[in-house]
């Protein structure tokens, strides 16, 4: 008989990277749903303060760490602050990214290096960080946020696809090397989603709302609140077989020439 409690994260807790907005707070919202303790870690203090609050507010266990995800030091401040508060981590879901938008040929050195720090880098900074724990306890769930853009050309985007990229190929090489100790890594894939980060290109390419949803099967703009299921699933029991596996959410949009 298949238990009842496969989705059930009570006992658990995640750390969210970019957690107080976005994708981010739609994952972190429907881990705390399921009953997960969970570190909501970003840059903007107060932003990540009022996100914890609001899940205090429904009833979940939440704090808010202020961190720069490409700084060791700081991944150190995140895992300190996550032990001391829950005494364990069981969770990371690295979704922390930045994204500029402009020709290839425009980007500064610096600009790449901030998109490629932010977007990859930080990731692995974090998985590495969090892994001794992960170990300790034997067991463990990395979820790495990509993008459809990993898989299409993208012209106006091209660090920020590079990094994307760089996250599935993460995604695979960490759920081979740690798979041994029932740590399980898995990418989820957005689509067109109506957040902020997309906000830029919305305002700068005509009729690109239309487009989209003229792409998309589902007929609309995907919501951060249609993350809360895919993460559940990859950061439960229910997915203990599932690993170096990369999961769209797109409302069809990848299927459909």
């Amino acid at each position: 008989m298949i238990s009842n409690d496969l989705f059930d994260l009570h006992d658990r807790v995640a750390i969210v990277t970019g957690g107080n907005g976005g994708i981010g707070f739609g994952i972190a919202e429907g881990l705390a749903g399921a009953g997960a303790g969970v570190v909501i870690a970003a840059r903007k203090r107060a932003k990540s303060d009022a996100a914890a609050q609001k899940l205090t507010g429904l009833g979940a266990q939440a704090i808010a760490v202020e961190a720069d995800v490409t700084q060791p030091r700081d991944w150190g401040l995140i895992v300190q602050k996550t032990l001391d508060r829950f005494g364990r981590i069981d969770i990371l879901v690295n979704n922390a990214g930045v994204l500029l938008g402009k020709p290839p040929e425009s980007y500064s050195l610096e600009e790449w290096r901030s998109i490629i720090d932010t977007n990859l880098t930080g990731a692995f900074i974090g998985a590495q960080t969090v892994f001794p724990e992960m170990k300790r306890q034997g067991a463990g769930k990395i979820i790495n946020i990509a993008s459809l853009t990993a898989s299409f050309g993208s012209p106006f985007n091209v660090p920020y696809t590079a990094s994307k990229g760089g996250i599935l190929q993460l995604t695979r090489g960490l759920a081979t090397a740690w798979a041994t100790h029932n740590i399980q890594v898995n990418a989820i894939s957005p689509g067109w989603i109506d957040t902020d980060l997309a906000a830029g290109v919305r305002a700068r390419v005509p009729n690109f709302d239309e487009r989209v949803v003229a792409r998309t099967p589902a007929g609309r703009w995907g919501r951060p609140t249609d993350f809360a299921g895919v993460a559940v699933l990859l950061a439960s029991r229910a997915s203990d077989f599932i690993t170096g596996a990369e999961i769209p959410v797109d409302g069809g949009y990848s299927i459909q020439l």
